[in-house]
């Protein structure tokens, strides 16, 4: 089969028979872009779990770097990206800190409310045990040991309002 080029000339139609290396280069092109496309999306896909990694990272530093109240010890810190809790599609941020205090649960749900700019922010319970929980979908365990009653996991949810929420597939 015979290949051409059409071309204009000095307003002339014209039809040019194409070498096999003039076939074999116009045929390169959309293989480039084809593979140029595949690429980038495969890389959008492998970062979205990064940044979502990293949103979840960041609500735990944001409460590791609020001020402890007195009597209070930072044990450490820990977060989570996936779907978490819930039914439904949708990624979901955790990040908590485990804190030893001798303040009651009250005292210290009106110390970090002053840090809450929300509901889902600093958020504290009374931690009992390695287990958290308020993780429905996963495992997600402190490393400490905990030994006693004054223990207490300070948590928030994080927010990401990127196209990299729906591309992570631990979210549906």
């Amino acid at each position: 089969m015979n290949q051409y080029r059409v071309s204009v000339i000095n307003g002339y139609i014209c039809m040019n028979k194409v070498g096999f290396e003039q076939v074999l280069q116009m045929k390169k092109i959309p293989v480039f872009i084809v593979l140029t496309v595949a690429i980038i999306f495969l890389s959008v896909l492998a970062a979205a779990p990064i940044v979502n990694d990293t949103i979840a990272k960041k609500a735990a530093n944001e409460l590791a770097h609020f001020p402890l109240p007195n009597n209070t010890e930072f044990i450490e810190s820990i977060y989570k990206a996936g779907k978490l809790v819930g039914n439904g599609n949708g990624m979901q941020y955790f990040g908590a800190i485990l804190i030893k205090s001798e303040l009651s649960l009250d005292e210290l749900k009106e110390y970090y409310s002053e840090f809450a700019n929300s509901e889902w922010k600093c958020i504290v319970k009374n931690q009992t045990n390695k287990d958290i929980g308020l993780i429905e979908h996963t495992k997600l365990t402190f490393k400490a040991d905990i030994k006693g009653n004054n223990y207490y996991i300070v948590y928030s949810w994080g927010n990401n309002n990127t196209i990299f929420h729906e591309l992570d597939i631990r979210g549906h």
